[in-house]
């Protein structure tokens, strides 16, 4: 007596095939077969051009707060001076800066000044962050001085001031003219405080990447950002640059014992932690979301397969009576259900990954048919929507679409494969 045949052999391939292909006068379902091959390519498609959209966003967001701000701020907890006023300044901004840069994994340690003022040019103002730096340290942010839309000579810091291509477009500037800054907190006089007023050149402009950066940030030597803004022989903060900036939470101790007694630390993640965990439970609820689409697209699997079984009833109860086995009869339905769902899912992965490989060119296409301004970086802080493709992206879109395919098919095919070839034929 010969063995029973291997599972999925080739003749169960070669009947769901003939099944797959018949058309409607045969008794075969083509047209639910579309729309099921159809549901699960969109749904697909959705579901990786979301995730690398998100990941790319995700990328982008994070790569400008590292590329063009400190990855932890060292700063001084106050203490009230002889005028009776709380200061924060950091005299001896030289000595803790030499010792966070010999601190294991820090790349740099720079002496800031910081403050607010009012930027004009002729009749135009903007509110602007101004930070006084040495220039070898600025020289050292990547999304400052190795930008690719930057003009300008960085080189000539010591001569003016370095603005952001936001700045240098509210105030209608450009590289050679001058801009007034203007601090309320000027000269010290008999009669009070004076506002302090002051033109310099700008010698360079940059483009960070970030609307809120180029919009607000100017850049000033360190030597006269101590004078414009009365800081004489301090510094309000260290800006540390870290080896491994996922590991600043870690390195905070550590920063925090060479600091000395008042150091505080503000690591990159306490300034974006909360819109960074916002895109998370964004991402996961988009991911549920964007499942539940699958699976409503599998589901058309399942109506398309009870179809089939209905039509094939006649079929079944002859192959049955030939000798074919139930699981073999489960087996070729469960070939038409999954070789759909393993088609679409194919199809929905090629069109995923061509979009975001070719996410610009779409939505520049996007743009321009809907008049511009789809993308407002005012709202969403970057300049142009990002998309990273990433293999485990990519792979979770597979198993879920192949997993909820295969379950999906699995009961109308073992319904097949318990069919009575007695009642199928009865009225036949």
């Amino acid at each position: 007596m010969a063995g029973s045949p291997p599972p999925f052999a080739p003749f169960e391939w070669m009947i769901a095939w003939r099944y797959l292909r018949a058309k409607r006068a045969e008794g075969g379902v083509s047209v639910m077969t579309w729309i099921s091959l159809i549901g699960i390519t969109l749904a697909v498609f959705a579901l990786i051009a979301t995730l690398a959209v998100r990941s790319g966003f995700r990328a982008e967001f994070v790569d400008t707060i590292l590329g063009a701000n400190a990855h932890v701020t060292v700063y001084q907890s106050g203490q009230v001076n002889a005028a009776g006023q709380i200061d924060q300044s950091i005299t001896d901004y030289k000595a803790m800066a030499a010792a966070l840069r010999a601190v294991p994994g820090v790349t740099r340690a720079a002496p800031l000044v910081k403050g607010q003022v009012m930027a004009n040019s002729r009749s135009r103002n903007a509110g602007v962050e101004v930070f006084g730096i040495a220039l070898e340290d600025l020289k050292s942010v990547p999304r400052i001085a190795a930008s690719d839309a930057a003009y300008g000579d960085i080189d000539r810091l010591a001569e003016g001031v370095a603005i952001g291509s936001g700045v240098a477009r509210e105030l209608g500037v450009t590289v050679g003219e001058k801009i007034k800054l203007i601090s309320p907190n000027g000269v010290k006089t008999a009669f009070g405080t004076s506002p302090r007023v002051k033109a310099y050149e700008v010698v360079y402009v940059f483009t960070a990447g970030r609307y809120d950066i180029d919009r607000t940030r100017v850049y000033m030597p360190f030597a006269e950002a101590q004078s414009y803004f009365n800081r004489e022989e301090a510094a309000d903060e260290i800006e540390v640059m870290l080896e491994q900036p996922e590991e600043a939470d870690r390195m905070a101790l550590a920063l925090l014992a060479a600091g000395g007694a008042r150091a505080q630390v503000w690591t990159w993640r306490d300034a974006s932690g909360g819109f960074l965990r916002a895109l998370d439970i964004e991402d996961n609820v988009m991911f549920v979301i964007l499942s539940i689409l699958v699976l409503i697209a599998a589901m058309n699997i399942v109506s398309g397969l009870i179809m089939l079984v209905k039509n094939k009833g006649r079929d079944i109860g002859i192959l049955r009576t030939m000798g074919l086995t139930e699981a073999s009869v489960l087996r070729v339905f469960f070939i038409c259900g999954a070789f759909t769902g393993l088609i679409g899912t194919a199809l929905g992965v090629i069109l995923g990954c061509l979009f975001a490989l070719y996410i610009d060119p779409i939505f520049s296409a996007v743009n321009y048919l809907s008049g511009g301004g789809v993308w407002d970086p005012a709202v969403r802080g970057i300049y142009q929507l990002p998309a990273k493709l990433q293999l485990a992206d990519v792979l979770s879109a597979v198993c879920l679409s192949l997993g909820l395919s295969f379950v999906v098919t699995y009961f109308p095919a073992r319904r097949a494969a318990r069919m009575n070839p007695v009642e199928a034929l009865r009225y036949e």
